[in-house]
């Protein structure tokens, strides 16, 4: 498939490259973190990384005060798997260029969204991505064999424990955490444990 940049022009439905962050220290630590050997880790809040001063510049600038969490996915991914989206934008920065794939929401269609709907962009490392809430995203992939680090910055909370609610409509059978709202490839894991089966078509594999 076409890989685009984050500064083309096919990626401002998406989302948009934020100025004036100094990543470095963000980096830095990020480093600090083994890969796993195979597939991929989260945590939605790491204290190395909130230590670091961009922490009170994203929440105080780019979520406008709100509270906030930084955490990371690192790994080795090159699979699409699931789509997810948030009640909010989410930030990732790159230790190293990573992929994300992406779709939008309206593509969603009686519950289901088409693979081919999907298209992926590479960001640069140490840039401060910002993925609109109504852009549908997952794990980033590695751009070559070494794996992948991003850190996720989102409102406190999100991708934690879910909810205990009653399903009374189709977008509730999707909530699978906290502030996070998923549809699953049937191939995937999560489909495996009991996520919503929403993808239909091509797993896309970038490899």
């Amino acid at each position: 498939m076409v890989v685009y940049s984050v500064k083309d022009p096919e990626f401002a439905p998406y989302g948009k490259v934020l100025e004036g962050y100094d990543t470095s220290e963000l980096i830095a630590a990020m480093k600090t973190i083994p890969l796993p050997e195979t597939g991929t880790a989260y945590e939605p809040g790491i204290k190395a990384l909130e230590d670091c001063r961009i922490f009170s510049c994203l929440r105080d600038r780019a979520y406008g005060g709100m509270p906030v969490q930084i955490g990371m996915c690192w790994g080795h991914n090159t699979r699409l798997n699931c789509l997810e989206y948030h009640r909010d934008s989410e930030i990732n920065i790159g230790e190293g260029d990573f992929i994300l794939l992406l779709a939008k929401a309206e593509d969603i269609i009686d519950g289901k969204l088409d693979t081919s709907r999907v298209k992926a962009f590479r960001a640069p490392a140490g840039a401060a991505v910002e993925v609109y809430e109504t852009s549908l995203h997952y794990a980033p992939c590695q751009v070559d064999g070494e794996g992948f680090r991003v850190a996720v910055v989102l409102p406190l909370g999100t991708n934690t424990e879910k909810p205990d609610i009653r399903i009374q409509n189709e977008e509730d059978k999707w909530l699978w955490a906290r502030n996070k709202w998923l549809i699953a490839h049937p191939e995937s894991s999560e489909a495996a444990d009991g996520a919503y089966v929403g993808l239909v078509g091509e797993n896309i594999d970038i490899a």
